[in-house]
């Protein structure tokens, strides 16, 4: 069936891609990627919250037929400037905009990178399109887990993972040919910008951001920071792979070369590594199941430092053991905690609240709200709201009081 499709495919020329979140290092990333197999993959959509001047900038450079911007106040901005470049790019904006963009028959290929919460509805209409989906948005299936799932399975699409741990962990099974046999996976985290640091007390924005090893966004390396990124895709594994929390572990590996590991029941380990740049897993998606040029910069077994694996100080990075807290508690909660946790990482970025305090802010909402799995997408975005109203209340207090 797969050759079949791909022979289709091949006649029908290029595949098209669409990039819901263009402006971002994914979408960077993967444009990067495209451009080296032009014959394989053009461009068709791309996306963007606020960056006109940078959207504008990719219509000109990649010509896609569609060009949406987040914020509907922005729409006559981008349609002036691609007039002003003589392009016939199609413009739209907000939630309508997305959705068009994420179901567009000229895509056969999504690539969800929008951060937050607010990638969820695209990511979801791309599954019930039929698409081959591409997820960077790790909140997507966090907070919708079952839904995101029963539409791919609806729609028909093909659902591969793009985070490098998640891409890994596919890799090995794939290799494996099943997932019998597995004992546990193990996703490897980079420890992030204080891996060995002692007092928090004082850390800015600046400091957080400075990720050793990934080029990333500032919400994703506050993310990393925290160790809630981690925490987050110990989630997100336990969705896409069908295994319990018991079965996920976590070890830091500072040189950010193992992407993660599986271990089967006979002892044997299957590990994917690589030098630390997303365009490797981008290109094993899109090519899957062949493998297509990265332009990653190939790993020098001889030039290689010692590997190293320790486990996590959940003391200190207690952001990831209330992540492990919410698998357990379920649906209601991990929707909570990935709320509370933008809302938190948001505040912080504005130095509104110490970077000590963002745990506090999650453990808050999770304690403070309880209701049963949503059945529907609106009822994900009541949790949501909820959790982000508590989020607010107790940043606010934290503010007035200086409680943490």
């Amino acid at each position: 069936m797969v050759e079949a499709v791909q022979s289709r495919a091949a006649q029908q020329g290029p595949r098209g891609v669409s990039i819901l979140g263009a402006t971002g290092s994914i979408g960077a990333s993967t444009l990067d990627v495209i451009a080296r197999h032009p014959g394989q993959f053009r461009v068709v959509a791309v996306t963007a919250h606020t960056k006109v001047a940078e959207l504008a900038a990719l219509c000109v450079q990649h010509r896609p037929h569609l060009a949406v911007i987040g914020d509907p106040g922005r729409e006559p901005e981008l349609r002036a400037l691609l007039r002003r470049a003589g392009l016939s790019t199609r413009v739209g904006s907000g939630i309508e905009g997305l959705l068009e963009a994420a179901q567009s028959q000229d895509a056969a290929v999504v690539v969800a990178a929008i951060v937050g919460a607010a990638g969820l509805l695209p990511t979801i209409a791309a599954a019930r399109a039929g698409k081959r989906l591409l997820l960077a948005n790790k909140e997507a299936i966090v907070c919708a887990g079952a839904l995101l799932l029963e539409a791919v399975r609806s729609g028909g699409a093909t659902l591969l993972p793009l985070d490098s741990e998640h891409n890994a962990i596919h890799q090995c099974l794939a290799g494996a040919g099943s997932h019998e046999g597995v004992r546990r996976l193990i996703l490897t985290a980079s420890g992030g910008p204080f891996r060995e640091c002692r007092d928090f007390s004082a850390v800015t924005p600046e400091q957080a951001c400075a990720h050793p090893n990934w080029r990333m966004g500032r919400k994703i390396s506050v993310d990393s920071a925290t160790l809630m990124n981690k925490g987050l895709e110990v989630i997100e594994a336990s969705w896409l792979f069908g295994f319990a929390r018991g079965q996920i572990d976590v070890v830091v590996h500072p040189q950010s070369v193992v992407h993660s590991m599986v271990e089967f029941g006979d002892g044997s380990v299957l590990a994917q590594m690589g030098t630390p740049d997303m365009r490797t897993p981008i290109a094993y998606a899109l090519g899957f199941p062949q493998r297509i040029d990265s332009g990653s910069e190939p790993l020098n077994f001889l030039r290689m430092a010692a590997l190293t694996f320790e486990a996590p100080d959940l003391d200190r990075f207690p952001c990831l053991a209330l992540a492990y807290r919410a698998l357990e508690a379920g649906p209601t909660a991990s929707i909570v905690l990935n709320a509370a946790n933008e809302i938190a990482v948001e505040a912080f970025l504005a130095r509104g609240l110490p970077f000590t305090a963002i745990a506090a802010v999650i453990s808050e909402a999770l304690d403070a709200i309880a209701a049963p799995a949503p059945e529907s997408v609106d009822g994900v975005l009541q949790i949501d709201a909820l959790a982000r109203r508590h989020a607010r209340q107790a940043i606010a207090e934290i503010a007035a009081t200086g409680v943490r």
